[in-house]
């Protein structure tokens, strides 16, 4: 008697991993499936605009008239445009006040709305209102308001025997009432997000700091601030960011004006592009301010690298 010995035949994939294969197969066609109409749009109303502005950049256009290329003919003029570099010079200054303030205040109401009393909710509700409206309405609001005659802050001030200044007619204080107005729309949003890092703060180590006779300020120099480095260095990042991207409020508020005091890179584009119809010039001027931007946002992050945020 004689024992055959049967074989199976050797697949070069087991049963479950081929099932598991087309699955994942599937998946990935759902996936790619459900991105696509996100993709499409942003393929088309955010990638292909900006390659056509770049295209534009080396370009004469005015709607009006083809398209004629021109080199560099526009990144040379933007090197003596005067006015356009007025605009950087003010928005930088406007970043020097800005993204400071932004920090210091939006931090330090934060530590104060974190704290487990009545009425916190409606407080954060109150702060965060700003947030949610539409900046030019609140920019025209806020241009009522700080008019020299009737309006209510130099009412306020005239209670208490103080004539206000032309707050947006005057060189001197234009920008600082920009600034004013703001952070007074920019602050709700911060807020939020030092709240969000407050919470995932430890409660130990401050009952460990208080046991060992640590000060509240002790606490905040040497748990607080190093706990929220990571937060901190997000709100900078953004706040930056929306500092050089300045238009709604000078638009609204002062058009670039008084004497060109609170005219901005962007308002400068803006002027360029849509009311002198210099695509080509306003296209190359975007161009330059994104490049400032990128190369300011990289030396910020790698400072805060250096410094320990990853």
């Amino acid at each position: 008697m004689t024992l055959q010995k049967t074989t199976t035949p050797v697949t070069g994939q087991p049963q479950p991993a081929r099932r598991k294969s087309r699955l994942l197969r599937a998946e990935a066609r759902a996936a790619a499936l459900f991105i696509s109409p996100a993709m499409g749009l942003f393929l088309i109303f955010t990638v292909a605009p900006v390659l056509f502005a770049f295209v534009l950049s080396f370009s004469r256009y005015d709607i009006l008239t083809p398209v004629r290329w021109v080199g560099l003919a526009n990144y040379q003029r933007l090197l003596t445009d005067n006015l356009f570099w007025l605009g950087v010079r003010n928005v930088g200054f406007y970043a020097l006040l800005y993204v400071p303030s932004m920090i210091a205040i939006s931090l330090g109401l934060a530590l104060a709305l974190n704290r487990r009393k009545p009425g916190m909710v409606f407080f954060r509700t109150l702060f965060y209102l700003p947030a949610v409206t539409s900046s030019v309405a609140g920019a025209t609001v806020w241009s009522w308001m700080l008019q020299r005659d009737y309006g209510v802050v130099n009412q306020v001030l005239g209670v208490f025997g103080i004539q206000g200044p032309a707050w947006l007619a005057n060189s001197d204080t234009a920008m600082y009432a920009i600034v004013f107005v703001t952070l007074w729309q920019g602050l709700g949003g911060n807020i939020i997000i030092y709240l969000a890092g407050l919470a995932g703060v430890p409660k130990y180590l401050y009952e460990a700091a208080a046991l060992d006779g640590a000060t509240p300020w002790q606490q905040f120099r040497h748990i607080t601030v190093p706990t929220l480095r990571a937060t901190t260095f997000f709100v900078t990042f953004m706040t930056l960011i929306g500092a050089f991207q300045l238009f709604d409020q000078a638009y609204v508020m002062t058009q670039g004006g008084p004497g060109y005091a609170t005219t901005t890179a962007v308002y400068q584009i803006y002027q360029n592009g849509f009311t002198q119809l210099q695509m080509g010039y306003a296209s190359a001027q975007a161009f330059v301010l994104a490049l400032a931007i990128l190369v300011i946002s990289l030396l910020n992050l790698r400072l805060n690298r250096d410094s320990g945020v990853t």
